[in-house]
């Protein structure tokens, strides 16, 4: 039997949704479906053997850029991944380095205000 990640799913909260969704599916070059269950979220794609998370916009659930660092995957496409944060209402706050053999990263703010990083194996 594989082991279980140890984080399973995130809820990332979002100021305006929609906003949202187009910064991560530009910046990620990922699907991220829009549903609603009761609330409306942003669901990323993920399948049963990995880390599943969401988009989410509650009233009291504010982003918020101290704290918490989630690292998205952008294997291989670090450089092109940060040319679409600015225009995708981003900003860079730490660009591009290295992490020594963990490979490269660069912390951003999303477009709703959460710090994040970018994290790939190869430069």
């Amino acid at each position: 039997m594989a082991k279980a990640q140890t984080i399973c799913w995130f809820d990332l909260p979002v100021a305006d949704l929609d906003r949202a969704i187009g910064f991560y599916t530009q910046v990620l070059a990922a699907k991220i479906e829009k549903m609603d269950f009761g609330m409306p979220l942003g669901i990323f794609d993920h399948t049963d053997d990995t880390v599943g998370g969401c988009l989410t916009q509650e009233e009291n659930f504010r982003p918020f850029d101290h704290g918490l660092l989630l690292y998205f995957n952008v294997n291989g496409r670090l450089d092109d991944a940060l040319t679409h944060v600015t225009a995708q209402g981003g900003k860079i706050l730490e660009p591009k380095h290295a992490i020594g053999s963990y490979g490269y990263r660069a912390v951003v703010l999303d477009s709703e205000g959460n710090r994040i990083a970018l994290h790939s194996v190869t430069e």
